[in-house]
C-alpha cells in the first residue's frame, strides 16, 4: 500500500521539557492507525504537529507526493478532541464553509452533505442550527465537516466522545468504510474496545516516546496472552498451583487466572480439579484495554510474563 503519511524523528520541547522524542511512523493508504496514550504522553502534540499547527523541534512530517514540511490542507480532514462548530449557524451553512476552508466545490458539498446527512440519521437538520442540536449529533456534524471535501488523510481525535453506543456503531461502520474507500485514518482514543475492533495498527505513546508499535495481530501475540474467569468460592492458592498459571487476581468469588504463552486451552481445561466451585467460567484474550492500563501506570506485568515465557 502506498505510504499517504510518514512521520520521522519527531521531537517537541516545552520551556525546557520535552514532549516527544523521537516519533517515527507512517500511515499507508486504507489503514486505520491508532495512536494511544495516557492523558499527558504526547498524542495531542504529535498530532499538532501533523497539523501545523505545531512546529516541532527535530524531526519531519511528510505527505506523499509533498516536500517534507508541506502540509496539503485540503487533502487532510482533522475531527479534534476539542468542538468548534459555531452554535448560531445552520447545519448545512456550516458543513459548506468548512467545504469551502479546503477550496472543495460547493455544489458537490451539498450533495455530499445530504448523503451524509441521511446516512448518520440527521435528514432534515439541514436547516437547524447548530445550538440546537444536541452533543452526539453535533458530533455527527463536525464529523461531515471533517470528510467532506473527500480528504486522502483523515485525521479522528476522540471520535467516539458523547456518542450512544448505537451512533458509536454508525461511526465505527463509517470509518471503515472510508478506509476501505482507499482514505488513511489516523486515529487517537481511549476507547480501547473500539480502537481493538477498527484499526489496523496501533502506535503507543508513554512518556512522549514510543512503546508499543505494529499491528493489532502482533501486538496480541506479543502482549495478549489468555486469561481464564471463574465465578465461584475458590482459594487463590488452589489455581496458582496448576499448570502455565503466571498469577491469580481475586475479586469477591470472580478469580482471574493469567496463563502463559505456552498454554493449550482445550488441554488446561481437561486439568482443572472437580473440586473447584464453578459456576461461570470464560476464557479469553487480554485485552488492548488491559495492556494500555499495564503501561500506563507503568506496572509492566503482561510484558514481564510475555517475556519469561518466550
Amino acid at each position: 500500500m502506498e505510504t499517504i503519511l510518514t512521520v520521522e524523528g519527531l521531537g517537541k520541547s516545552f520551556k525546557e521539557r520535552q514532549i516527544v522524542k523521537d516519533i517515527s511512523f507512517n500511515v499507508k493508504r486504507g489503514e486505520i492507525m491508532a495512536v494511544l496514550g495516557p492523558n499527558g504522553a504526547g498524542k495531542s502534540t504529535t498530532i499538532r504537529s501533523i497539523m501545523g499547527i505545531l512546529y516541532p523541534d527535530e524531526g519531519i512530517v511528510k505527505f506523499h507526493q509533498c516536500e517534507a514540511g508541506e502540509i496539503p490542507r485540503n487533502k487532510i480532514g482533522y475531527l479534534p478532541e476539542e468542538r468548534g462548530l459555531y452554535k448560531n449557524v445552520k447545519v448545512m451553512d456550516m458543513i459548506l464553509y468548512l467545504a469551502e476552508l479546503k477550496d472543495y466545490p460547493i455544489k458537490k458539498a451539498k450533495e455530499r452533505a445530504l448523503h451524509y446527512l441521511a446516512k448518520l440519521g440527521l435528514e432534515g437538520k439541514e436547516k437547524v442550527s447548530v445550538e440546537e442540536l444536541s452533543k452526539g449529533m453535533a458530533q455527527k456534524v463536525q464529523f461531515i465537516g471533517s470528510i467532506i471535501h473527500e480528504p486522502e488523510l483523515l485525521i479522528l481525535d476522540e471520535p467516539f466522545s458523547g456518542l450512544d453506543p448505537v451512533s458509536q456503531e454508525v461511526f465505527k461502520s463509517e470509518i471503515k468504510e472510508l478506509a476501505q474507500s482507499g482514505t488513511a485514518i489516523l486515529l487517537s482514543s481511549h476507547q480501547m474496545n473500539m480502537v481493538e475492533e477498527i484499526c489496523d495498527r496501533l502506535f503507543m505513546i508513554h512518556r512522549g516516546q514510543r512503546v508499543i508499535e505494529g499491528t493489532m495481530i502482533d501486538v496480541k501475540n506479543e502482549y495478549a496472552n489468555f486469561k481464564c474467569t471463574i465465578r465461584g468460592e475458590n482459594e487463590a492458592a488452589v489455581l496458582e498451583r496448576l499448570s502455565h498459571v503466571s498469577r491469580v487476581e481475586q475479586k469477591g468469588d470472580v478469580s482471574i487466572v493469567y496463563l502463559n504463552q505456552e498454554v493449550v486451552v482445550p488441554q488446561w481445561l481437561k486439568q482443572l480439579p472437580e473440586t473447584l466451585s464453578i459456576q461461570e467460567l470464560s476464557i479469553d484474550r487480554i485485552s488492548l484495554h488491559e495492556i494500555f492500563i499495564d503501561i500506563a501506570t507503568d506496572r509492566h506485568i503482561i510484558k514481564e510474563e510475555s517475556a519469561s515465557h518466550a
